[in-house]
């Protein structure tokens, strides 16, 4: 099923074949202006260029070619050599009756489908997720939705961060403030099964404990070498699986992951692997070696490294880090260890890293590491890097004492803002107590996650809870406002008894709909060839934006029989296509509200 702007692509094409034009400069888009036509093309300009004739003379002879087009209701040129193109009312009510017998609304199937994983999420173990994590979570989640709706086999995971030298120092902290646990962790170390049940003591170790110690920790580990040596040391135990320090681990993993379970599960996102940089541990020895029998490992200063810069690089790289000095895997290693992993287990084509863009550098190392010993193919990894999200200050995002703030504190103030909103518009009020909370929490999801996915992912944005629960302007609310309202009206019709019927569109509000609605496979090759969810967030808004002109403009209940029945329809066909955009964006429409 081919979108107008394709289908009348095509047959611009055709009329610059048929002048001996080049064809690939013949590209249609939506019109400038939309009080003139639907679509225009400009390639008559480049084309005169090319050889050497007046633009206006070939946009009239293209023109010329196009008029008896039965899906083109006028076709005019304007300007230096402009060929605006209007579409007729019957072949806009073609494309509308077929999107809405369509199950994807419009949304067509890529060509040759993939086997891509998507790495995001990657929270760290023994310390709770922050507003930090909020940008990879929404993002990556959207990227693995828009590609496994467009036909991709995906697979998305999310990588914890569980091995590296943080371990090391969370141990050594919590065995400083607690002796009875370090005497236990130093004589398992000496002669325990890193197998057995863990001590009772361990279970003492809570959350906050470890949210509590690790910035300490932290800046000891800076400031103090010897301090930073005896962190080093017990990450070496903790990888060499040393039974004391795997097992106090086992306890950090165990608090940590209830509480990303409860966090991510609020913001709707979810993972086909919960892997960490420990399950590939296992890996590392033997990765090792093969990277020094391919004459890849370099001794330098007691360390082991791979050399990644190359020719004509503009500044040079530093070399991938893989054994410290002390003899412990570094985040590089295992980085490029779940590389190997993931080729062994899953195979996949492309593997898609949703990674704040600061890290932009780290990756570029690890992957040039990786095509150097063969574990990935040039292309077939990509880090795609976002932004930062910023308070009104148009700094980072933090409390008001001036710290990182917890996702789960945001989760929660925007839940309680969104039940405000709730109020203050009279939605929900005689709906029972668990709807109600049912549906602040979509409410508050949608705000979040469209206050995020509205922007492109390479720039930071102000967030402002304030303006982004508003059930008015371009927010997340506002569109489950639009769908809930298609719902109602549809249920009301169903209760009348009255049903949808063809499509006739005659009204420019009908007009403005049965386009906005063909333009939603457009919207989506868009975000998947550019890894842009910000594309289908504007078409979800440009969507309910049109359905609202038309909602105003063309009664639909109470219109004549025909009329009504081709209205329904294309109401129906606006509320699945306007779920499947938001479902894409990882948006839950309630019922009502």
């Amino acid at each position: 099923m081919t979108d107008l702007k394709r289908a009348l692509g095509e047959a611009v094409e055709a009329a610059f074949a048929a002048e001996g034009l080049p064809v690939e400069l013949a590209r249609v888009t939506p019109s400038d202006r939309p009080d003139l036509a639907d679509f225009q093309s400009n390639g008559a300009l480049a084309a005169a260029k090319r050889v050497g004739k007046n633009p206006r003379e070939i946009a009239l002879a293209v023109a010329e070619r196009l008029k008896d087009d039965p899906r083109i209701a006028a076709v005019e040129v304007a300007g230096p050599g402009f060929v605006n193109l209007k579409v007729s009312e019957a072949a806009l009510a073609a494309r509308a009756a077929a999107i809405a017998a369509d199950a994807r609304a419009g949304a067509e199937l890529v060509a040759g489908p993939r086997k891509v994983l998507v790495d995001y999420g990657g929270p760290n173990v023994a310390k709770p997720m922050h507003v930090g994590h909020l940008r990879s979570s929404i993002i990556g989640e959207c990227i693995k939705r828009l590609y496994r709706f467009r036909g991709d086999e995906v697979v998305g995971d999310a990588h914890f961060g569980d091995w590296g030298y943080q371990m090391g120092l969370l141990i050594g902290a919590v065995g400083d403030e607690d002796p009875e646990i370090k005497a236990l962790v130093e004589g398992l170390n000496a002669s325990g099964d890193a197998q057995s049940a863990p001590p009772e003591a361990f279970t003492r170790v809570t959350l906050a404990d470890l949210d509590r110690l690790y910035p300490l920790a932290a800046a000891r580990g800076k400031a103090e070498p010897d301090y930073r040596d005896r962190a080093r040391k017990l990450t070496a135990e903790l990888q060499a699986k040393s039974a004391g320090s795997y097992l106090l681990w086992r306890q950090f993993a165990k608090v940590t992951q209830t509480a990303l379970e409860r966090d991510f599960h609020a913001l709707g996102v979810d993972f086909d692997l919960w892997k960490g940089e420990s399950d590939v541990d296992p890996l590392i020895p033997g990765m090792v070696a093969d990277l020094d029998a391919k004459g890849l490992l370099v001794d330098d200063q007691g360390a082991r490294i791979v050399r990644v810069s190359r020719e004509g690089d503009k500044r040079e790289l530093p070399p991938l880090l893989v054994v410290s000095s002390e003899g412990s895997a570094m985040y590089g290693t295992t980085d490029l260890a779940t590389i190997l992993d993931r080729q062994q287990g899953f195979g996949p084509d492309l593997v898609i890293y949703c990674v704040d863009q600061r890290q932009a550098d780290h990756f570029e190392i690890v992957f040039r590491a990786a095509y150097l010993a063969g574990y990935a193919e040039e292309g077939q990894l990509e880090h795609i890097g976002f932004g930062t999200m910023n308070g009104t200050d148009g700094k980072p995002f933090k409390t008001r004492e001036g710290g990182v703030l917890k996702l789960n504190d945001l989760i929660e103030m925007a839940r309680t803002k969104a039940r405000e909103r709730l109020h203050e518009a009279g939605l929900g009020e005689n709906l029972p107590p668990e709807e109600f909370e049912d549906i602040a929490g979509k409410v508050a999801v949608a705000a979040l996650k469209f206050a995020d996915l509205q922007n492109f992912r390479g720039t930071s944005y102000v967030f402002d809870l304030d303006r982004f629960t508003s059930f008015e302007g371009k927010t997340g609310p506002y569109l489950l406002y639009q769908a809930v309202r298609i719902k109602s009206v549809l249920r009301k019709a169903e209760a009348e008894g009255a049903r949808g019927g063809d499509v006739a569109v005659a009204e420019p509000a009908e007009r403005d709909l049965a386009l906005t609605l063909d333009a939603f496979e457009s919207a989506l090759a868009e975000a998947y060839d550019k890894k842009a969810p910000n594309a289908v967030a504007e078409h979800a808004y440009r969507l309910s934006q049109s359905f609202s002109r038309f909602y105003a403009a063309c009664p639909i209940l109470q219109a004549e029989p025909d009329v009504r029945a081709s209205r329904l329809t294309l109401a129906a066909a606006t509320l699945k296509q306007l779920e499947l955009a938001l479902d894409v964006l990882g948006v839950t429409v309630p019922a009502r509200m």
